[in-house]
């Protein structure tokens, strides 16, 4: 079942959400070659907490940190460690708080120092997929224009778009229905509302969309071990057209 939002819960959620873009934007400063993820999640939780929230995927399904952060081929998920990231590589952060009673979660993917030009373009299109699937959330349209959208936009720049995971709405509790898949056909599954608030988060990889469980036992990784990027925004369906609560 959809849950509806009134507008003065869009509002709480839409201040979590810029305070977990700023979050965000400082773990972003601290990226450098040498750091380990570990660090990066416990600066984390410093500001979440700072910040008047309280990590939500701390012991979620048993998950034992603040944020997942994913390097290379990892697409989501994995727990931070003692591992350093170097030079080359490309990290994924993906955040949220509960804040006032209300779930956040957003994701972004990062380059350590220099980069390929594929990997650049990974992150690019990554980007710009996420982009034209929030223009596609407007109240009338359905979830599978979204999802085909996405699909559409990344199998044109000849990339492999995640399957196996999706996008999802969120609230009081951080999964909730709908589920946004990152594939689809056009004009299926829910219409869109005012009031509904859902995450739309594009996972695209370098090769092949299967994946394979990561070491930790809680991530996920490409099967074929190809390069993978990801990106989240928290998306509310408004009367004048959706809104990224998590924006700067």
């Amino acid at each position: 079942m959809i849950k509806i939002k009134t507008e003065k819960e869009i509002k709480i959620m839409a201040e979590g959400g810029k305070k977990i873009a700023q979050i965000l934007e400082k773990l972003k400063k601290k990226l450098k070659s040498g750091i380990t993820t570990k660090e990066l999640d416990e600066l984390a939780e410093k500001l979440i907490l700072k910040s008047g929230g309280e990590p939500n995927f701390k012991g979620y399904e048993g998950f034992p940190a603040t944020i997942c952060t994913s390097i290379n081929e990892e697409v989501v998920h994995c727990i931070p460690s003692e591992r350093k990231l170097k030079k080359g590589d490309i990290v994924s952060l993906d955040i949220g708080m509960k804040y006032k009673g209300f779930h956040t979660d957003m994701a972004k993917t990062f380059p350590i120092g220099e980069i390929s030009f594929e990997t650049k373009s990974l992150i690019k299109i990554t980007k710009k997929a996420l982009k034209r699937g929030i223009k596609k959330t407007k109240i009338g349209n359905t979830i599978g224009d979204v999802s085909n959208t996405i699909q559409r936009y990344v199998e044109t720049q000849k990339l492999g778009v995640i399957r196996e995971l999706a996008g999802h709405g969120i609230g009081r509790d951080l999964h909730e229905d709908p589920q946004i898949p990152n594939f689809g056909k056009r004009h299926t599954g829910e219409k869109i509302k005012q009031g509904m608030v859902f995450c739309i988060e594009p996972m695209v990889a370098i090769g092949h969309w299967k994946l394979k469980e990561a070491e930790d036992g809680f991530g996920f990784k490409t099967k074929d071990n190809s390069l993978a990027c990801h990106f989240e925004d928290m998306i509310a369906i408004t009367k004048n057209g959706p809104i990224v609560l998590t924006n700067l």
